[in-house]
This record gives structure tokens, C-alpha cells and sequence, in this order.
């Protein structure tokens, strides 16, 4: 068996649907096999797809994590490729399992390889252009990353931060690196940790511009604030990083972030009412995201209670 696809799922409703329909037509030149995992669904959604021809394993949702539930699902599958999905993350094009695993076979010190994201029909002007950005910056070929420059990786964050970034929404761990290198059980950020641990053990990391899917999310002003705190606090934790130093930067920044907002709402938005909207809500969202990183670096200063108040991944957990 080529690839396995293991997609965590709770309460994916239709679009689960979709996500798994969007695999199960994937033309690619080997057998693959698809696993859902699901945390506890009460949508129907579940029922609904012992129809199709998957596996289905369920756990207790006190039980999920993204780390050890995404460990627990490899551990089912026998691919020589583990990949990884969520359930609200849809295959583009029914090239998108063979792109993936074309990129990580590139070479074959390659661990693991993830692909773009771009966003829904309905996703923000701003949303819009920030992942169109993001993901043009790892180019337009197949390629492949390894730590070259220990110096510099040990002195320089940004260049660390590029070697780690990677995304379990869409991604695929060679499973012999994966059986050395498992997913920490970790609240946030495991696939980075994983990169992380990937990279520092001396193999590579490959990128598929072809291995598409949509994936994105119109969060409002409080899920933005929650959704920035998780991420934060988890950076904080894991790597040191500090997303934002002071308050003065909090400000600072979602000044300078709403101008460019503006800007695009201004080429990417016709109509005068949906562009005077997102003027007004940009430095909303803008102000409620750096208030969330602020917050979540000082997240060991912070009584228990605001930390479960702010944490949309621990409102999830209870949900």
C-alpha cells in the first residue's frame, strides 16, 4: 500500500462528506486506503459514511488529540505514506494524493512534504490574498528543504521558523521516519513540532504546489482573538517565540496590518457595500488577532480560568 489518509473528524457534517468523496476520486498510479477518526460526531455524519468504502474508527472525544489521535491513526494504517487531513480540508483536484507523495518521493531522505491551502469562495478579501501570499512564498516547483546551515540555524528564528512550518491539514509523513519520529502529544502546533523533530534528525522536508486543497476559515472577532491565543501560547511554549512583544506592538502592527487590509479590500472588492464592511471590520479582526498573540505569550502569567476563557482549542475539547 502506497498512501494511507487519515482524517480526524468530529461533527464534519457535509463537508466531511465532500472531503471524503474528494479522496475516494483521487487518480493516482498505486492503492491507497482512507481512515476516518472520529472524536465523538453527534451529525450524522458518521453514519453516513459507513457507506463509503473506508474505515471508520471512533474514540471518546475526552481521548482526542491532535498529536496522539493523529499517531493512533497511522498506527491503524499500513501506507508507506501517512496523510494527513482535516475534515473541513477538500482535495482541489483529483491530482492532489499523487502530488503530495510525487514531492515527498523526490528524495528519499525526504520525511515528510505538505501542500498549499487556498481558500473557499467565501473567504475573506483579507483571508484571500494572506494565504495566496503565504504559500506563493515556498515557490511554484516541487521542492525540498534540509538543515544546510547549522550556524544559522541555531542563531537565526526566522530561518528555523521556515524549516518547521508544516501543516497536518495537509501533509504526508513517510511512515518509516514517522515509526523513529512520532507526533508529540502536544495542545497546538504539532505538526511544527514535528518538522521540528524532522528536520533536527537530519532528514528533509518537501513542498507540493500541485498537492492543493481548500482549507480556510472566516473567523469572527472573538474566534479570531481565541484562535490567535491558542497559537501564540503554543509557540511561546514549544519554540520560545514571542509573537508579539508589547502593547505598543499590539497597536503598532494592527495599524500598519489594516492599511494593507484596506488596500486590498480596495482592488479585491467591487462592491461599495461589502467594501465599506471589511473596512470597518479589518482593524477589528486585525486588533483582536494581535491582542490574542499578546496575550498568549504571557499565557504562564495568566490564572487558569482566562486561559480556558481565551482558548478556542479548549472550548472545542468541551464541545
Amino acid at each position: 500500500m502506497k498512501a494511507s489518509v487519515v482524517i480526524p473528524a468530529k461533527n464534519g457534517g457535509e463537508l466531511l462528506i465532500k472531503v471524503v468523496e474528494q479522496v475516494l476520486v483521487q487518480r493516482a498510479p498505486w492503492p491507497f486506503e482512507v481512515l476516518v477518526i472520529d472524536s465523538g460526531s453527534s451529525d450524522g455524519s458518521i453514519e453516513t459514511l459507513q457507506k463509503f468504502p473506508i474505515t471508520v474508527h471512533t474514540i471518546p472525544s475526552h481521548e482526542f488529540g491532535h498529536g496522539k489521535t493523529r499517531n493512533l491513526g497511522a498506527s491503524l494504517t499500513c501506507g508507506e505514506f501517512i496523510v494527513f487531513l482535516t475534515h473541513d480540508a477538500l482535495p482541489a483536484h483529483e491530482r492532489w494524493l499523487a502530488a503530495l507523495i510525487e514531492a515527498a518521493e523526490i528524495s528519499p531522505d525526504t520525511g515528510g512534504a505538505f501542500g498549499p491551502h487556498l481558500p473557499y469562495p467565501d473567504a475573506s478579501p483579507m483571508l484571500r490574498r494572506e494565504l495566496t501570499q503565504h504559500f506563493r512564498g515556498f515557490g511554484d516547483e516541487p521542492s525540498i528543504v534540509r538543515n544546510e546551515d547549522p550556524d544559522r540555524y541555531s542563531q537565526e528564528e526566522g530561518y528555523r521558523q521556515f524549516l518547521h512550518f508544516f501543516s497536518s491539514n495537509n501533509a504526508c509523513l513517510r511512515r518509516s521516519v514517522w515509526a523513529q519520529i512520532p507526533l508529540r502529544d502536544v495542545d497546538f502546533a504539532e505538526d511544527q513540532m514535528w518538522a521540528k523533530d524532522m528536520i533536527e534528525a537530519g532528514y528533509a522536508k518537501a513542498y507540493a504546489p500541485e498537492a492543493e486543497v481548500f482549507h480556510s476559515h472566516n473567523f469572527g472577532i472573538t474566534e479570531s482573538l481565541q484562535r490567535a491565543f491558542d497559537e501564540s501560547r503554543a509557540l511561546n511554549r514549544l519554540f520560545g517565540y514571542i509573537l508579539s512583544p508589547g502593547l505598543s506592538h499590539v497597536l503598532t502592527q494592527s495599524m500598519s496590518l489594516t492599511q494593507r487590509d484596506w488596500q486590498w479590500v480596495n482592488e479585491d472588492v467591487a462592491d461599495m457595500g461589502n467594501r465599506l464592511l471589511w473596512r470597518i471590520r479589518a482593524p477589528l479582526l486585525n486588533l483582536a488577532r494581535l491582542s490574542g498573540h499578546y496575550l498568549g505569550a504571557r499565557q504562564a502569567s495568566l490564572p487558569e480560568w482566562l486561559v480556558e476563557t481565551l482558548s478556542r482549542d479548549k472550548h472545542l475539547f468541551r464541545s
